[in-house]
Parts: structure tokens; sequence; C-alpha cells
């Protein structure tokens, strides 16, 4: 089984002036980020505008990048779901691709307890073999997954992963104090801090612009004497990550995407283009990282 490590884009989805499915421009999307460093690829997460596809379509972004990364780096479906009869069925499917394993964020409007929570994630977990990455974001779910609930579920065979988007990083080190080395943690925020900590991945957003960037973080600071110098480049990326945090977070991201030469579309409504007044710090930030195509 594929151990996951590293930094892993989560991806953004590609769209067409229309605002249709760009199936073209995601595979160059997955070329280009396999090229430039990234150690795996998350599709279909928040960042990837989910919640803004028809069913058949996450099955062809899916089914996409699965195929288009051929095995060079592992991929994670999003198969999150409000229901939990249609998260297994979306968990089995990625599965049925090829893919090396899937991420569910919690039930994203029912506020579940922490029982629903638990049956909700052991029932997906045991209808399929690949493993499982939870995805804490207490921000967007409106439930945090603690880490006795965490430590919980890592008594489950294939829940060995967690993103953790809460903020809080000593959140790391209660996890893996109370699951060892049944669960691996992957920052959500704050990559730099997390690794020192125990985090072994970054689930980046700031990847889809800056993979190789991205990259290069975790390998330095993950390395024995590495960390200073991995903090050089996590306060020369830290523009950047904190640019594209926050409520418009999809649109900054797209916005940054279009400006460094590898558009992906507009994001879809009720999303809107990043307002104007935002763009020009945003393309100072990239300036300053010398991501924008020479003039």
């Amino acid at each position: 089984m594929t151990t996951f490590r590293g930094s892993y884009t989560v991806c953004v989805t590609a769209f067409d002036a229309e605002g249709r499915l760009d199936l073209e421009r995601l595979r160059s999307y997955v070329d280009w980020q396999i090229a430039e460093g990234s150690h795996g690829l998350i599709p279909l997460g928040s960042t990837g505008e989910f919640l803004s596809l028809t069913r058949d379509e996450r099955t062809a972004v899916a089914e996409t990048v699965i195929r288009q990364a051929d095995g060079q780096v592992p991929v994670l479906i999003g198969t999150a779901a409000e229901w939990t009869d249609e998260a297994v069925a979306l968990s089995r499917e990625a599965e049925a691709l090829g893919a090396d394993g899937v991420m569910l964020v919690p039930p994203y409007y029912s506020s579940p307890t922490e029982e629903e929570l638990f049956v909700h994630f052991r029932r997906v977990a045991e209808a399929i073999s690949i493993p499982v990455m939870l995805y804490n974001n207490p921000f967007t779910a409106n439930v945090d997954l603690g880490a006795d609930l965490v430590a919980r579920l890592s008594q489950i065979d294939n829940i060995s992963y967690i993103k953790d988007t809460s903020k809080n990083v000593h959140r790391v080190t209660e996890i893996l104090a109370r699951c060892g080395d049944r669960m691996t943690v992957f920052a959500g925020y704050y990559p730099w801090e997390s690794y020192l900590a125990g985090a072994e991945g970054y689930s980046s957003v700031f990847a889809n612009i800056a993979p190789k960037l991205s990259a290069a973080m975790f390998e330095e600071t993950t390395k024995p004497g590495g960390e200073a110098k991995g903090r050089e480049i996590y306060l020369r990326a830290l523009p950047l990550i904190n640019m594209l945090a926050g409520d418009l977070y999809v649109s900054a991201t797209k916005a940054a995407m279009a400006m460094i030469g590898k558009g992906m579309g507009d994001p879809r409504p009720p999303r809107l283009p990043l307002p104007k007044e935002r763009q020009a710090a945003l393309r100072t930030i990239l300036q300053e990282l010398r991501l924008l195509p020479a003039s």
C-alpha cells in the first residue's frame, strides 16, 4: 500500500470560458504539477469546488486525474458527501477508478454528533480497502474532529491519515500522542510549524501556483538539519499562503493561476472572480516570488 508523505496539492478544477468542465486543461495541469515536483494530488476537495460539480462531473475529474497521473504520484480523491450512503458510493467509485486513497471532510451541514461522525467514517472505511484521510476543517464543516475522536477512528485499519485545518498546531502533537503510528498528520495550515511538531505532509493550496516551492519547503524542513532552510522558504511563501486563505480562497487561487499563465477558468457561482481591489496585492506577491511570466 502506498505511503502518503510530502506536499500534496489540493487541486483546483478546470473550467472553460463558459463554465464547463475542461478536462484537457486539467490533464495539462496534472502533467505540470508532477513535473514541478508535487508529491501527490488531491482533486475534489474544497479548493476543487466539489460542491459545485454534478455527480457525473465528479466522476470525470477523478478519472481524469487518476489516469493522467498514471501512478507517478499518489492521487487521493475527495469523496465527501452529506449523506453517508453517497460518501460510500463515491469512495467505492474512487477505488474502482484506481485512486490511492480518499479524503473525507465531515458532513458539512448537519453538524453531526461525535457518535454520528464515528459511524459515518467507519461505514466509508469498511466499504473500501484503500486508505482514508480524514479532513478536519471546523470552519466549514461546523464540527471539530478532536484528538480523542481521531484516536478512536485510528483503530479502524484503513483510517490512517488526517488533514488538520484547525489552525491549532498543538493538535498535531495531541493526535500523535493519542494515535502513535496509527495516524499520519497532514497540515492544512502552518506547514512549517506542523512539520516540526511531527506532521509528515501538507495539503497545500498554494502548490496550485507554486508546486516546486511547496515541495521544497517539505523536503528541506524534514531532512536532518534542514529546519532553517525550510523556514526561509516558508517565510518567502507565507504572504502567498495568507493571501489564499479566508473566504475567497478559491477565487484567489484561480486568479493567481491566471496571472502566472496557468489559468483554470473562473470559479462557479455563487463564487465570483476575485475582486479587482484584491488583484493588485496578489500580483505584487507573485511578482516578489518571481512567479509571473516574463513580459
